[in-house]
């Protein structure tokens, strides 16, 4: 069974690779269909997207939060397909397709670590391509289960600038040793991982169990913490590098995390079919209260 897993996965690795020779709009279109394809097969993570979309944005009617979905479907798909530009593309062709802004903020000042905020848009591969294509980074990597795939995206993640790929089993020391030495850790704080190292704090008003990570690696490295939105673009990727977030870490932990919070909210106002709206963010709830999923 296993060598059966393996073959078809070749032939999954095979396609995607052949699919890097395309330009760009194909394969685009091609993403389309395959969104399309995806929000019809895809019943449970349509389910779990559709009660995500109502829960953050409740003054939105039926109807409007449905053909956001599917834009969401279309974005998510053709981000997927665009992974095989990201892992076999040359540099030269990557330099044209992702367009970084804001990389004056990727350099240390006065010595001081750089975190680099990347919150789940459907962009967040590119965006972490984008900058290893400048300097050297740390980040973390989650192993797949099938040994093809895993190096597949092993190899994708590590092309450029050879960077420190870590397991979540590893914690921060080795993180916080890479920051202190240079490397920008490209962090993602916006996944429901639950409720160890986790606080509830408001995400479009309801509560979220959120990781802390973000608050306590900036007290702990001194690091400024940089946010890093990648925007899917017609012609490939927007990459923007914000001005380092002022007086944070704050007063506290908890003040610090629902900041977070209401600065990715701000984010997916502008482009709310790009954020990953398939993960269930809202799995873990406070004691007593009832799922959602």
């Amino acid at each position: 069974m296993k060598s059966l897993q393996n073959l078809f996965a070749r032939l999954g690795v095979l396609l995607l690779w052949l699919l890097h020779w395309l330009p760009l709009p194909l394969l685009r279109l091609a993403g389309r269909g395959l969104g399309a394809l995806l929000f019809h097969c895809g019943r449970a993570r349509r389910q779990v997207a559709r009660v995500n979309l109502r829960l953050c944005f409740p003054e939105k009617s039926a109807a409007q939060r449905e053909r956001l979905l599917r834009r969401h479907f279309t974005a998510f798909a053709q981000s997927l397909l665009d992974r095989s530009l990201l892992w076999w593309a040359s540099r030269a062709r990557l330099e044209r397709l992702l367009h970084l802004s804001g990389a004056e903020h990727l350099a240390r000042a006065d010595g001081c670590p750089t975190l680099l905020l990347a919150p789940h848009f459907v962009g967040l591969d590119a965006g972490g391509i984008a900058v290893a294509l400048r300097v050297s980074v740390v980040s973390v990597y989650s192993r797949q289960k099938n040994p093809v795939f895993d190096a597949m995206f092993l190899a994708g993640r590590k092309r450029f600038n050879a960077p420190v790929l870590l397991s979540r089993k590893e914690g921060v020391r080795r993180a916080l040793k890479a920051m202190r030495q240079g490397l920008p850790f490209y962090y993602l704080p916006d996944m429901d991982f639950g409720s160890r190292e986790s606080i509830f704090v408001p995400f479009f008003g309801v509560p979220a169990a959120t990781i802390t990570g973000v608050s306590r690696l900036a007290r702990a490295a001194g690091a400024k913490v940089v946010p890093c939105i990648a925007r899917l673009t017609a012609k490939g990727y927007a990459i923007d590098l914000l001005p380092p977030l002022e007086d944070f870490p704050g007063e506290s932990v908890e003040a610090d995390t629902a900041r977070i919070n209401r600065l990715i909210e701000s984010q997916i106002a502008g482009m709310p079919e790009q954020y990953y709206w398939l993960h269930r963010r809202f799995k873990t709830r406070p004691p007593g209260e009832a799922e959602f999923y």
